[in-house]
């Protein structure tokens, strides 16, 4: 995360808090000095028992909600300083189509500064790997992991 020409005032630990897919998971913290490197992968998975069809994964994941905030940790429960929210089909999937890409190719997003946040947005860089693969249910039935 880079934020050029930002020092923050408080000097605490932070970290990037992710919610996917329906879970939640923050990567280690790292000192309060820009730009923040956080050198992890977080690994997020989902099972679609009722999906057989990939048009209606691609649906499902519109409706969902992709949320990142950057969070510092000042007591007593954390300040967030940034925060960047999409519907998970575009965040794991930003080009038009639902088709193998570039793997792991790298992306840039500008984060929404909090109003407590004094400077410029911070941007984020990162990349994702999706993987769809079908399995059978015990019933016979294929569904969508």
């Amino acid at each position: 995360i880079t934020c050029p020409g930002v020092l923050l005032k408080d000097k605490e630990e932070l970290y990037l808090s992710v919610f996917v897919l329906g879970q939640y998971k923050k990567t280690q913290c790292v000192p309060a000095v820009f730009p923040l490197v956080f050198q992890e992968k977080l690994v997020f998975e989902k099972e679609f028992a009722n999906t057989v069809d990939p048009g209606d994964l691609v649906k499902l994941l519109k409706f969902d909600t992709a949320v990142l905030e950057l969070i510092q940790l000042v007591p007593p429960v954390g300040k967030i300083l940034a925060t960047y929210e999409e519907n998970t089909r575009d965040f794991l999937f930003p080009d038009p189509k639902l088709t193998r890409g570039h793997r792991g190719l790298e992306r840039e997003i500008l984060m929404k500064r909090s109003s407590s946040f004094t400077g410029i947005a911070p941007k984020l860089r990162f990349s994702t790997i999706s993987r769809i693969a079908e399995g059978l249910l015990s019933s016979g039935r294929s569904y969508i992991q």
